[in-house]
């Protein structure tokens, strides 16, 4: 770690028991037409931003005014193992939760299910009945927010009409497995009224990570139009830094945008096309220490090994994404590869 992790471990208490039935989850029902909205944390035990933000939301008794709203701490079991000096193993029990959906091809095993295997199969009814999902996750290497898309053109508009703190990458996600935000109707162009955001608020151990979380948490669902401003709690009113939900303001000015990273600004799009993952072979290396949002100028730059052959950028101006060997298994990925649009 390059400082403490000043995050703490949130206490969940009874707040952990859901009230559908499973553990964790809750759900809401406004009783009138609108949008089924999910909200997800913990897909990851280790990060524990987006925990601080469902907590929040259940504490202040937030309810939706239309349509229904589903919170769910997704890992518990692995939650459970959390140690602020290993936090790489509250990650996941067995295997990692978001690489399991999609068509799930590890369901035409005839072995057990394992911990994270059996939660997927728990909690895809309510995945697979929700409009709009946020799934909320923190990185393992400092950097800053980022908001992950998918390649639908109108989830990358959805997020960018949320004109939060976030630059947007619009990537297909991992060779190891499909994503939660990509399952079902959330990787299908034709379901337009579907749409998913899974925001990697910031560091781990970063207590501005969970700002991010609360700050993206209130924006979505006011976008969803599930909640009105006035539903929100003061202290949450008060963390919002641009217009309140622009897109419920029919004259609202545009978000400004703020210099983040290597000179990228909030709201800038980084399309991924190449996700480079570990094979096996050697360990995998970067020849320097690289941070989301370095801009390699000419293309053929080697930036690192992938255990097998050099990573070199495809392009001239390739901008570096989450680069990490936090989880360097084979299958894995190290670094995404990108231009600006």
């Amino acid at each position: 770690m390059s400082r403490p992790f000043d995050l703490t471990k949130p206490a969940l208490g009874a707040w952990r028991d859901g009230n559908t039935g499973l553990e964790g989850v809750w759900r809401f029902e406004s009783g009138r037409p609108g949008r089924e909205v999910m909200v997800s944390a913990l897909v990851h035990g280790n990060e524990l931003c987006g925990a601080w933000a469902l907590l929040d939301a259940l504490e202040s008794g937030i309810r939706p005014q239309r349509g229904a709203l589903t919170l769910a701490f997704c890992n518990l079991a692995a939650f459970d193992r959390f140690d602020p000096k290993n936090t790489d193993r509250s990650r996941f029990v067995d295997q990692d939760l978001n690489r399991l959906w999609g068509t799930m091809p590890w369901r035409s095993s005839t072995g057990p299910l394992n911990s994270e295997q059996g939660r997927v199969l728990e909690l895809a009814p309510f995945v697979e009945r929700a409009d709009w999902l946020l799934d909320l996750h923190s990185m393992h290497a400092e950097g800053p927010p980022l908001g992950l898309t998918g390649l639908l053109p109108h989830h990358a508009e959805a997020a960018r009409a949320l004109a939060g703190p976030l630059i947007l990458v619009a990537d297909a996600g991992h060779a190891a497995g499909v994503r939660m935000r990509d399952h079902g109707r959330f990787g299908s162009a034709q379901a337009r009224d579907a749409v998913s955001l899974l925001v990697e608020c910031g560091w781990h151990g970063a207590l501005s990570s969970r700002d991010v979380a609360v700050e993206m948490l209130q924006r979505f669902l006011l976008a969803s139009t599930c909640i009105e401003e006035t539903d929100l709690p003061p202290a949450w009113r008060q963390r919002i830094t641009g217009p309140a939900h622009a897109t419920l303001q029919k004259h609202a000015e545009p978000h400004r945008r703020v210099p983040t990273a290597h000179g990228l600004e909030q709201g800038a799009v980084l399309r991924v096309t190449h996700a480079v993952t570990v094979q096996p072979g050697d360990p995998p290396r970067f020849n320097r220490a690289w941070q989301t949002g370095e801009t390699i100028p000419s293309a053929g730059t080697v930036i690192g090994h992938d255990g097998v052959e050099a990573v070199r950028t495809p392009y001239d101006n390739c901008v570096l994404v989450m680069p990490s060997l936090s989880h360097a298994t084979p299958g894995a990925t190290m670094v995404r590869l990108a231009h600006r649009s």
